[in-house]
């Protein structure tokens, strides 16, 4: 066995590609392991940690990437397979460009461009996006750990610019019909949407497609946009900007629970809309008032449906639409409640995304008599003390920080999310599954067919074992995502995955599989 090491010297790759690049790398039968990292101290400690740091991979400084293989021999065949990965070819030529060595100059090279997307280490990412705002470019800001200070200070530098901030953390948006970072191919319409949370955003936009209406521009602020510190920077300005805009007739804005004085902010900037305005703050108390233009919500799955209402004119009551659409499932209810165990009474939500996982422990809250514990909980006496080992009631944000370090995000890479899957399964008190599956742009290429042999296996297992298991997901995505959104829903069907038509139908299907 042999670890071979190769530095390439002032070579920044995205974090994905580079994870990605690995996976594909563990795949070869003679590579015991690999890492694509860039020579960052933080790295350099989680390639110690796997027993991957070499002298020569000490040596390489932040800007370059560090290229480690474990495998039994050929190691620099499989460092020249990695590299490759990184510079594809293009019709047996090796891509040649001449590209701008920053910002500013790729916006002189090219006037007509008007936004950056900037995915890179947080500790640069905070400059170069004062450099693309100061070039006149509106930002995507889809990097994390960049401090509040420099949002702050970023965010107001854009008004200053009559631009915009997205992020930092945004990961999705949806501009003039494309969508960036992780997105959907939705329909255009004259719904703008406003969202302080990136799966939140995704859910609404493709439940609108869905239900016959469609999206205007949907724009993501990051999630700490509607904090006190940050006071809703961005949220404020792209509301103006969308009022302004002739093709949106109605807003959705969507966030987690702002704080107390941002939120009556809010409402007070959005009273006098003469667009229809619908508010979705997950959970939130939020006042008994009357408005013919404002439209409380508390899911994100109300939210989409009276927007999709609002411009397709459907007069139908919503509320009522979806108990309909929950009375069809209690068949399915008395059928699996008679196949758990006495020992069975633990459901365990199991996300990619952070919003749905909130989402889902909304409902759970008003739902269950029993707390429901998370490494993301609606309330800090709910915090999970060992996110290595479920108890009782439980919902995981596997995109938090604690589980994406040196690892793809679970939108991307399904394996953590696999394991832990298999570990809830072995549980005896494991009756309820829940996941998310989220298709389209800049996700994993076919989740549904990864977590459908997982599920297969951990069924088999658990009949084996005597015991049932309930399975229930949804998916977010349209027909048109490369992944299909019915060929997604079908692959999870024949695992015997019981697919709902929305996140927070499957969390109300989940609770009541498990209450009292």
């Amino acid at each position: 066995m042999e670890i071979k090491t190769r530095i390439l010297k002032n070579q920044y790759h995205d974090s994905v590609a580079l994870m990605l690049s690995a996976k594909q790398l563990k795949q070869h039968t003679g590579v015991i392991d690999a890492a694509l990292m860039m020579g960052t101290d933080a790295n350099k400690d989680l390639l110690k940690q796997g027993g991957l740091l070499t002298e020569e991979a000490r040596t390489a400084k932040a800007n370059d990437l560090i290229i480690v293989i474990q495998c039994e021999n050929d190691g620099e065949k499989y460092l020249d397979i990695a590299q490759s990965s990184l510079f594809p070819k293009v019709q047996g030529e090796q891509k040649s460009m001449s590209l701008p060595g920053t910002v500013r100059s790729a916006a002189q090279k090219h006037p007509d461009l008007n936004l950056a997307v900037i995915s890179i280490a947080g500790a640069y990412a905070a400059r170069e996006a004062r450099e693309a705002l100061a070039s006149g470019l509106h930002v995507l800001l889809f990097s994390d750990n960049v401090s509040l200070e420099d949002e702050i200070a970023l965010k107001r530098f854009a008004l200053q610019q009559n631009r915009l901030l997205m992020g930092p953390g945004a990961g999705t948006a949806i501009i003039n019909g494309i969508g960036l970072g992780f997105a959907n191919a939705v329909t255009r319409g004259s719904i703008g949407i406003v969202s302080a949370a990136g799966t939140g955003l995704q859910e609404v936009s493709t439940l609108i497609s869905k239900h016959g209406a469609g999206i205007s521009q949907a724009i993501g602020t990051g999630g700490r946009d509607l904090s006190k510190e940050v006071g809703g920077l961005t949220f404020f300005a792209t509301i103006e900007a969308l009022q302004a805009d002739p093709q949106t007739e109605v807003l959705a804005l969507i966030s987690k629970p702002p704080d107390e004085a941002v939120t009556k902010r809010l409402i007070e900037k959005i009273k006098p809309s003469h667009n229809k305005v619908v508010l979705c703050l997950l959970g939130a108390q939020l006042p008994d008032e009357k408005n013919a233009n404002l439209f409380f919500t508390r899911t994100l799955e109300e939210c989409a449906l009276t927007s999709a209402m609002l411009v397709t004119e459907d007069t139908a009551d919503i509320l009522l639409t979806i108990r309909q659409h929950d009375a069809a499932l209690q068949p399915v209810i008395s059928k699996w409640k008679k196949m758990f165990s006495a020992d069975q009474r633990f459901l365990r939500g199991l996300f990619s995304g952070g919003t749905l996982c909130y989402e889902a422990q909304v409902i759970w809250e008003e739902r269950l008599s029993s707390p429901v514990v998370s490494n993301a909980p609606l309330e800090k006496q709910h915090h999970l003390k060992d996110t290595a080992c479920s108890q009782g009631h439980c919902a995981l944000d596997l995109g938090e920080e604690e589980f994406t370090v040196g690892r793809p995000h679970p939108m991307i890479d399904n394996e953590l999310r696999i394991q832990r899957l298999r570990q809830e399964a072995r549980d005896p008190q494991t009756a309820v599954i829940m996941l998310d599956v989220v298709i389209g742009f800049g996700a994993n290429q076919d989740p549904a067919a990864e977590l459908a042999e997982a599920i297969k296996g951990s069924v088999k297992a658990t009949h084996e074992d005597q015991r049932h298991i309930a399975f229930i997901a949804s998916v977010t995505g349209t027909e048109k995502d490369p992944q299909g959104y019915s060929r997604s829903v079908k692959t999870l069907e024949d695992a015997g995955v019981i697919v709902c038509r929305s996140n927070a139908q499957a969390a109300r299907l989940a609770a009541a599989l498990v209450e009292d």
